[in-house]
């Protein structure tokens, strides 16, 4: 089972006064976090990644306000609640390394050793380039 951190903090949506559609997201308590969307489910989804790309390194977390206090201005803005696995976007961001053993015929290592190439970088791109990354 993949380890969860899941928080969840209001988010104001201020519809775009030229495309009624399109909406701006901000977060009271991560100002920071701002984005953008065309339609209401991919503003919401925006809003989570933003959210979680905003926090998923930090280790004192603001205060989520309480839903109840938050004060839109915005004409026809509303706030809701949006949800993010921390850890989920920490997976997604970082880059991990595995080591891996192989073997290659030795006049190919010699010849490569002597060129200085760096094994590592040669077989992440030619792995890359086998699965189309």
């Amino acid at each position: 089972m993949k380890k969860q951190r899941l928080v969840v903090y209001p988010a104001i949506l201020i519809p775009d006064k030229h495309n009624s559609t399109a909406y701006t997201v901000t977060f009271p308590d991560v100002p920071s976090a701002i984005t953008q969307g065309i339609g209401l489910a991919p503003a919401l989804k925006r809003a989570e990644e933003v959210l979680g790309l905003m926090l998923y390194d930090e280790s004192d977390l603001p205060e989520p306000t309480p839903f109840q206090q938050v004060t839109v201005t915005e004409p026809h803005g509303f706030a809701t609640l949006v949800v993010t696995d921390l850890e989920e976007t920490k997976r997604r961001v970082t880059k991990t390394t595995v080591k891996k053993n192989t073997t290659i015929p030795a006049n190919l290592a010699a010849l490569a050793e002597e060129q200085h190439l760096n094994f590592s970088a040669l077989l992440t791109n030619a792995l890359k380039k086998e699965l189309d990354r």
